[in-house]
């Protein structure tokens, strides 16, 4: 019996006396993690992170965690005003005369009429200073100005020089009203690249996107997307990015196509970037497995990750020590803990702690909102630790133990 008992009763008394913070281990306990919140210093305690409890009515508090909205940084939901001509955009003027012999039609041959009443003057690039040049009219500002002004403009440089001229002018190439889009646009080939060629509009990279110009009715930001050739990653993990003057605003695609609200009209010089970021998290210590894993759908819960993570090892996992750690905005961190000392910082350490024991756990786990990078930790259960003291120990005493009934047999 003595023989029996003295291993326990070293295992007991080296785990009381700290040998289990030598022992190998996949992480903290869970009674470890609740202490490090705060660590002792010469001024007091020092808080590490914030540990918050989840229940009902933090799974409510924490769906009113603030995001970015394309809406709230950019607000005009009206669409653009009337395009307009602009410096750099590809114009071709067309003038009419109402006889022959003008100025821009052919002569009249024998008393009749053998050529146009028309001519087109060669495209132009509308130079820096604004203008154009029309011969017999000099150059024309036409910068800033919607096209039919600039016909009744020319048509009245040209009142008493050309016949009764009537003119039109086409803008080929209007860069000066179009949105950029680059990213995780569809490959060359989609709708960017046909319209690039159909209308001059630019050059359309291998990776997708292009210039994309903006209609007389207004874009909004879905329809420069399926003009540019849709998205070539999963709508899930494809995020927009909108650059406006000095404003940017990072948002999921899903929330576009989910909320009107955040289906903004564009305006002519934005930059559209649709960015690829697989929604992850991480799952580490006594679950089924431990590694990175990705969501693989719009948004899961925490019981759906832990499903993903293989569950909680039976003869491992402590039930009552299940964390997630993430980092949150101060303004979620003051709904949840008021008067924490580490709401001076923009984003505060938080861990949450999930009591698997209890049966009303199971309801708040398919609740609980996972987010991107997120960290899922297992502890393992106090009895594992006296379980790898006394593998030690039997690991020290097995030769011993050996060659005293060796003896034993030979006496």
């Amino acid at each position: 019996m003595v023989r029996v008992g003295l291993p326990a009763v070293l295992a007991a008394a080296c785990l009381v006396g700290g040998c289990s913070g030598f022992l190998p281990a996949a992480g903290p306990t869970a009674s470890a993690v609740a202490e490090g919140a705060d660590i002792a210093t010469d001024q007091g305690l020092l808080a590490r992170y914030e540990i918050v409890d989840v229940n009902a009515a933090v799974v409510e508090a924490l769906r009113g965690r603030p995001l970015d909205s394309l809406l709230a940084s950019f607000g005009d939901q009206r669409p653009s005003v009337q395009p307009v001509i602009g410096v750099g955009d590809a114009v071709t003027v067309t003038i009419w005369e109402a006889g022959s012999g003008g100025l821009f039609s052919a002569p009249m041959m024998g008393g009749m009429s053998t050529g146009s009443k028309s001519s087109s003057i060669p495209e132009q690039i509308v130079a820096r200073d604004g203008t154009i040049s029309v011969p017999y009219a000099g150059r024309i500002k036409v910068a800033g100005k919607r096209a039919p002004d600039v016909q009744a403009q020319i048509e009245q440089e040209l009142a008493g020089k050309a016949i009764q001229p009537q003119v039109l002018l086409t803008v080929n190439s209007p860069l000066s009203t179009s949105v950029t889009v680059l990213g995780e646009a569809a490959a060359a080939g989609g709708g960017a690249a046909r319209l690039a060629a159909s209308r001059a509009v630019g050059p359309v990279s291998n990776l997708g996107g292009g210039r994309v110009p903006l209609t007389e009715k207004g874009d909004r930001l879905l329809d420069v997307i399926a003009t540019a050739g849709g998205v070539s990653a999963p709508v899930n993990e494809t995020f927009v990015r909108l650059s406006r003057g000095a404003t940017t605003a990072t948002v999921p695609l899903t929330a576009v196509v989910s909320n009107p609200r955040e289906n903004i009209f564009l305006r002519p010089g934005d930059t559209l970037t649709l960015v690829r970021d697989p929604q992850t998290f991480l799952a580490v210590g006594a679950t089924g497995a431990n590694y990175e894993i990705p969501f693989s759908a719009e948004g899961i819960t925490l019981a759906q990750a832990l499903a993903k993570s293989g569950g909680l090892r039976d003869f491992q996992a402590d039930p009552a020590g299940v964390f997630v750690f993430r980092f949150e905005p101060a303004s979620v961190v003051r709904r949840l803990h008021p008067g924490s000392p580490l709401l001076t910082a923009n984003f505060v350490p938080v861990v949450y702690r999930i009591n698997m024991r209890d049966p009303n756990s199971l309801f708040v786990s398919q609740a609980f909102r996972m987010r991107n990078r997120d960290l899922v930790y297992v502890s393992n259960a106090p009895f594992t630790e006296v379980q790898k003291v006394l593998s030690v120990f039997s690991t020290v005493t097995a030769p011993l133990a050996s060659g005293a009934s060796l003896y034993s047999a030979t006496r």
